[in-house]
């Protein structure tokens, strides 16, 4: 990891962001579950869809992964023996 996150503001700022962007899709998610014909509902469930993966992915780049397992990328050496993980902060 390029920096310690419990001493980069950024660090929150994106985790933060990226909590409201999935809140955002968890409820159109939902939404969608019910309103499947709704187009504008679609349209902003994609937009927010591409924000976040941007977001992620640029977290990733500057903090490591998010997710374990194949979901994210890791630079060397290994970056899963580093903490804090962001469902720790």
């Amino acid at each position: 990891m390029t920096s310690n996150p419990n001493y980069d503001k950024q660090y929150y700022e994106m985790l933060e962001n990226l909590q409201a962007l999935d809140f955002a899709l968890v409820e159109l998610n939902l939404y969608l579950d019910t309103h499947p014909n709704d187009l504008k509902a679609i349209e902003q469930f994609n937009q927010l869809t591409r924000d976040r993966t941007i977001l992620a992915n640029e977290f990733q780049q500057c903090y490591g992964p998010l997710q374990n397992f194949g979901r994210a990328y890791s630079k060397f050496p290994w970056e899963w023996s580093k903490s804090p993980w962001p469902w720790q902060v």
